[in-house]
């Protein structure tokens, strides 16, 4: 369904995301299209709108989350900005733990929209905010609604109802390839399952960190992490692995050469999208590769303060 002109809601915007053609990397690929989905276009500046959207309105439609009730789940930053954004739409309170460690923006951010913040240690990462999140509801249940976007289907629900009906509907069977990072693995999960329901075959490709301790932030190396439990191995064709060099060298050839300011995650997606590339170009395979870039590079920067009185 594309996205109306006239918005009732800011609801109304998430989704329906631009594709845009890589055609300054495609000189490295001869005879194979490189597709992006700008989910930075989503109101709340990131993929994650997609499923906040869907948590919410299926939890509210079970009757699970009410207005007595916060809703609080744990985030590495985009996520909980999607909460936030969704829950001051519709009215619903908002907790999030995350490690103390993310981006000044995101936590500024995510308090503009009024969520309550609860940092975890930042040397245990996003596995150190799942853990604490659940002891906090643990011994508060009657307070907190929690989601989890780790193991709740509506995550990767979002992504067969709309990402791969999206790449499906604006390049149907020229599709031969989806490329995306694993962090809740639920853009995988749901694209994937969609995009595998058409009649003709599309390999789909997760990509991870080379390394445990790396810098792409969002994406899990997951031999050394929790695993979210709505991840199934037997869903991705194969598993690229990209280094913190490769993703964020890349990230700095979109800003340069395709005018796309970018996270470093998108960085890793593209770089791996490519990589896959050129492989099909050296074998003379034609092809065409779609990948997501989750979020926009001003999310990683420092923000001037905002201030309600200057004092000159």
């Amino acid at each position: 369904m594309l996205r109306p002109r006239r918005l009732d809601s800011i609801l109304d915007a998430v989704g329906d995301t631009p594709l845009f053609r890589l055609r300054k990397l495609e000189r490295d690929t001869p005879g194979v299209e490189l597709y992006a989905k700008l989910e930075f276009m989503n109101p709340g500046g990131s993929v994650k709108d997609r499923a906040a959207r869907q948590i919410f309105l299926d939890a509210v439609g079970r009757g699970e989350l009410t207005r007595d009730r916060v809703l609080i789940d744990s985030t590495s930053g985009n996520t909980g900005v999607a909460y936030s954004l969704v829950g001051a739409a519709l009215g619903y309170r908002v907790a999030l733990v995350m490690p103390s460690n993310v981006t000044q923006a995101r936590k500024d951010i995510t308090q503009a929209f009024g969520t309550e913040l609860i940092f975890s240690d930042p040397l245990e990462g996003s596995d150190g905010a799942i853990r604490l999140v659940r002891q906090l509801v643990a011994a508060s249940p009657e307070r907190y609604y929690y989601p989890d976007q780790y193991s709740n289907p509506s995550n990767p629900l979002a992504h067969y109802l709309g990402t791969g009906a999206e790449l499906l509907r604006d390049l149907g069977d020229r599709l031969t390839h989806f490329v995306t990072g694993l962090g809740t693995t639920g853009t995988m999960m749901g694209t994937t399952r969609r995009l595998k329901e058409h009649h003709r075959p599309v390999h789909c490709v997760a990509v991870e960190p080379a390394e445990s301790l790396h810098g792409l932030e969002g994406l899990k190396h997951l031999a050394s992490s929790l695993v979210p439990a709505i991840y199934d191995a037997a869903v991705p064709d194969e598993t690229l692995f990209v280094s913190t060099d490769d993703g964020w060298d890349m990230t700095e050839r979109l800003w340069a050469e395709e005018g796309l300011h970018v996270g470093h995650s998108a960085g890793a997606n593209v770089f791996a999208a490519w990589t896959l590339g050129r492989r099909l170009a050296a074998e003379g395979r034609p092809g065409c590769i779609a990948t997501i870039l989750c979020d926009r590079g001003d999310r990683y920067f420092t923000p001037m303060k905002w201030e309600k009185v200057y004092l000159w």
